[in-house]
């Protein structure tokens, strides 16, 4: 499949789009519509535009990240806010949070507890992983992990297929999407999010629910453990996803077709394994959007703040490391 990009037509108004040319599409004059975007999870910043090409000036200006390398002033220019087609990729994002978040709430939603207690079962002769506390995360995982990957095949050629505040604040802090591209997907993703939280609330019959990744007994596990514990799956969700979905050195390696399975694994295996050990902490989030939309419909708790709180700092950690250690480089001596 051969890729090729053509010159916008400001005239008109219109909005660039890389297009393919396949073999096997007897089609003419018409072809697939990808907008090119250095953050789209997959891509590995293959489907871009060159920063270099005296063609593409112009478009750039109007949309910075479709090309790597975005300086500051770029990423915060506030000119996107009146880009239509980032509201549209926005209400797509929403729309992807909205089905994501109710599937995977739906299917790890339990009763709240009667009591303050921890809900790990007697162990058994295989000690904790023989028991609920361990198999009912591992089914979480494992359906956390499919959908994930099928919602990122989805919505990945549209919006980037980010469906999750972590990969977008990771992504802007990496300057790979812009200040109006990361603003207006937290907003579709945290609607998308907390639609699906009274969704929840309507099918279960009461607010009285929780969510596994979005429940901690206070009385068993200090908030600061939680807060850390969300801090330190993030951090490693978010150096393994750029490494297999975000870096220009894997594209041929691993590519579109391999690397959303691998970002689905790496959340479905953090949230599994994190749920385990400490009695009374039911997993890390990752998804700060997923527990606002499940407080919408349960209430929110006191310790809401750490899923936003501990995504924020792991993103800008990460943000920081990945600017002293830059994928691409240049030829200019």
């Amino acid at each position: 499949m051969e890729l090729h990009t053509l010159p916008p037509d400001h005239e008109k108004g219109e909005t660039k789009f890389l297009r393919f040319r396949s073999w096997s599409t007897p089609l003419t004059g018409v072809h697939p519509a990808v907008q090119p975007f250095a953050g789209r999870i997959g891509g590995n910043q293959a489907l871009v535009l060159d920063r270099n090409d005296p063609k593409n000036t112009e478009y750039l200006k109007a949309v910075p990240d479709a090309a790597p390398f975005m300086r500051v002033s770029e990423a915060l220019d506030l000119r996107g806010f009146l880009d239509w087609n980032l509201w549209k990729f926005a209400i797509v994002e929403g729309v992807a949070s909205f089905l994501l978040i109710f599937i995977t709430g739906w299917i790890a939603i339990r009763p709240r507890p009667a009591s303050s207690t921890s809900s790990s079962t007697e162990p058994t002769a295989a000690g904790v992983f023989g028991t609920s506390t361990f198999l009912g995360p591992l089914i979480g995982g494992i359906t956390n992990w499919l959908f994930l990957t099928l919602f990122i095949y989805s919505f990945a050629p549209i919006s980037g297929g980010h469906i999750n505040p972590t990969i977008t604040l990771a992504t802007f802090f990496a300057r790979l999407i812009s200040l109006p591209r990361m603003t207006l997907y937290l907003m579709g993703q945290t609607g998308g999010g907390a639609l699906a939280g009274l969704v929840l609330h309507n099918l279960f019959g009461s607010s009285n629910f929780v969510v596994g990744g979005c429940f901690i007994e206070t009385n068993l596990v200090e908030v600061r453990q939680a807060l850390l514990l969300e801090f330190m799956c993030t951090l490693t969700l978010v150096f393994i996803a750029f490494g297999v979905a975000l870096n220009p050195r894997q594209e041929r390696i691993f590519g579109p077709a391999l690397a959303p399975w691998l970002v689905g694994l790496t959340l479905g295996l953090l949230s599994w394994s994190s749920s385990y050990e400490k009695p009374g902490y039911a997993g890390a989030s990752m998804n700060p959007a997923r527990c606002f939309g499940v407080y919408v419909g349960s209430g929110f708790p006191g310790y809401h703040w750490i899923h936003w709180v501990g995504v924020f700092c792991a993103t800008l950690g990460h943000g920081l490391f990945y600017q002293l250690l830059p994928p691409w480089t240049t030829d200019k001596k």
